[in-house]
């Protein structure tokens, strides 16, 4: 976990909340022991589509027009970075919307 942690760290409001960290650490541990799903391709339509489906929307029970934007924004925030960790992604976006606690 302190991988994952220490990479939330660099985008996240401070202090980051370790429980979510950990709490996200444990929902999509199997998504994160995977290559291809362990990172978040900004530039792929589909994936977008499926964070904001799979995560937003279900997860998180959010709807709504600004979904689209508040993952592009992610994207935009973390563009210095190639490898975009899903967890951290999957952290600014629910920070976000300040929905840290559905993971503590």
């Amino acid at each position: 976990m302190s991988d994952h942690l220490e990479d939330v760290k660099k985008y996240a409001k401070a202090p980051v909340n370790e429980k979510a960290v950990a709490g996200l650490t444990k929902t999509y541990r199997l998504v994160l022991s995977k290559p291809d799903t362990r990172y978040v391709a900004c530039s792929d339509k589909a994936e977008r589509e499926t964070v904001r489906k799979n995560f937003l929307e279900k997860k998180l029970g959010l709807s709504g027009d600004d979904l689209d934007a508040s993952i592009e924004a992610t994207c935009q925030r973390m563009k210095a970075d190639r490898t975009k960790s899903r967890l951290t992604f999957y952290y600014l976006l629910a920070e976000h919307y300040g929905k840290l606690d559905t993971f503590a």
